[in-house]
């Protein structure tokens, strides 16, 4: 328990934070860079983004002076009072009114995660790599001893019914007591981290990179340039 107890530690260090956010932004950048410098703009879809992600990792000069403009999915409608981003709604999975390359660069930060079963992981990486030619996905990786969500030592390695009553019992993570099985399981299930084989047969055409915190593996991120 002391490895873990200093993985917990080490992971609430906002240095750490900062560094990993570093680490995933500059990939993100060289994918931007090499983009204008082919198509003198970049059209970045953001599946499951936000505003606030794009305004604390990037240099607002860098996305100007590169042309990015950012467009949101999301599956609720939402407002966005920007010039660099526009709201659009939609079911990540299921994109079929926009034409294949209909961007230049793809980005997903902790998002396939929460899509739902195997059927939709497989229809939101089809999306991902339709979309554009150049994606960036990253997702935290199912073998690393904290999940990320639920802020618990082993949590998601415990099943369904076992989660679920932890949940019922008190808080964990971002996850209130759960009033009821019914609350416990939808958020169980609202979390399936991968591991490497399904995250690699998910984006085979991508170079995949482990992002490690000591010796363990955190964070999955497949790159297609």
């Amino acid at each position: 328990m002391k490895l873990i107890h200093a993985l917990q530690d080490m992971d609430s260090e906002n240095s750490l934070s900062a560094r990993f956010r570093r680490a995933r932004a500059a990939h993100v950048v060289a994918l931007i860079q090499k983009t204008f410098a082919e198509r003198g703009q970049v059209r970045i879809a953001d599946l499951g983004g936000e505003p606030t992600y794009w305004n604390i990792l990037f240099d607002r000069a860098f996305l100007e002076a590169n042309k990015v403009h950012i467009s949101l999915f999301n599956p609720q409608p939402f407002t966005v009072d920007d010039p660099l981003f526009t709201a659009a709604v939609g079911d990540a999975c299921d994109l079929r009114e926009h034409a294949d390359q209909s961007f230049d660069l793809v980005h997903s930060n902790s998002v396939i995660e929460h899509v739902g079963d195997w059927t939709r992981m497989e229809a939101f990486a089809r999306e991902c790599r339709r979309l554009a030619p150049r994606y960036y996905v990253q997702t935290p990786y199912f073998w690393f001893p904290i999940e990320p969500h639920f802020s618990s030592p082993f949590f998601h390695w415990r099943s369904e019914q076992t989660r679920a009553r932890l949940l019922m019992k008190r808080p964990h993570g971002f996850s209130e007591k759960a009033p009821d099985i019914g609350a416990a399981m939808r958020d169980v299930q609202h979390a399936r981290l991968l591991d490497k084989a399904q995250f690699k047969f998910l984006y085979p055409d991508a170079r995949h990179i482990d992002e490690r915190l000591l010796f363990l593996t955190k964070s999955l991120i497949a790159i297609r340039d």
